[in-house]
């Protein structure tokens, strides 16, 4: 079997992918079921994997904080209540305040959005979606969640205009991915009626996009 790091299957950086992957998918199924420990455990280790696999490669430490901030949103974000969602949306708040700050510093300066067409493009694409979003969000969300949620959604935006800045098409698409799932979370949170049969696809859909997001990241900067 071919590992993305040296060393075999048993080198620790592979295990510990493996491990993450294996937490991510044992999460996956277990989406429809009612929170426990064990739940929340799969969920939290599988980006908390991610920040000890980034450790263990000598990733930026910026890249390890962000995952490791990602993963203690996680572990709020598998309760329920509005307490837990606003303990995760802080977490992926400050995740992303990082995220901004490692990417703008490994990428070439915001110039590159209007020097490079292809660039500027997806950075308008996301611009547009982010305030589409937002206003679909103000009509539906209590007014205690509205600046939070607005506060989240500037800075997942200029997370994404951040990613576009850097060389890294494995961080830019983990970026647009990330944004992705956080869109589809939100509408499934507080745009789809609680009944909607829609629900359990966009909940497994909103997963994948985002551990998926979280890998390409930080594979981009391990391997790229």
């Amino acid at each position: 079997m071919t590992m993305p790091f040296a060393g075999g299957i048993d080198a620790n950086a592979n295990a510990t992918l493996i491990f993450s992957l294996v937490a991510a998918v044992i999460y996956a199924f277990t989406l429809g079921m009612p929170p426990t420990l064990a739940r929340s455990a799969a969920k939290t280790l599988a980006v908390a994997m991610l920040a000890v696999l980034s450790a263990l490669q000598g990733g930026p430490l910026l890249l390890v904080v962000a995952l490791a901030l990602s993963a203690t949103g996680d572990a709020f974000l598998s309760r329920d209540g509005e307490k837990a969602f606003l303990g995760g949306l802080a977490s992926f708040l400050v995740a992303h305040i990082v995220y901004i700050t490692l990417f703008l510093h490994v990428g070439g300066g915001l110039g590159l959005l209007g020097a490079e067409s292809w660039r500027g493009v997806i950075a308008l694409a996301l611009a547009v979606f982010v305030i589409v979003m937002l206003a679909a969000l103000w009509r539906r969300v209590g007014p205690s969640l509205r600046i939070p949620i607005a506060i989240y959604v500037v800075a997942i935006l200029a997370m994404g205009m951040a990613a576009l800045t850097t060389n890294s098409t494995w961080v830019i698409g983990g970026a647009v991915l990330f944004m992705a799932s956080d869109g589809l979370l939100a509408t499934e949170k507080f745009l789809v009626a609680a009944i909607s049969p829609h629900r359990g696809w966009m909940r497994f859909a909103v997963w994948v996009l985002y551990y998926a997001a979280q890998l390409a990241i930080t594979l981009g900067f391990l391997l790229g």
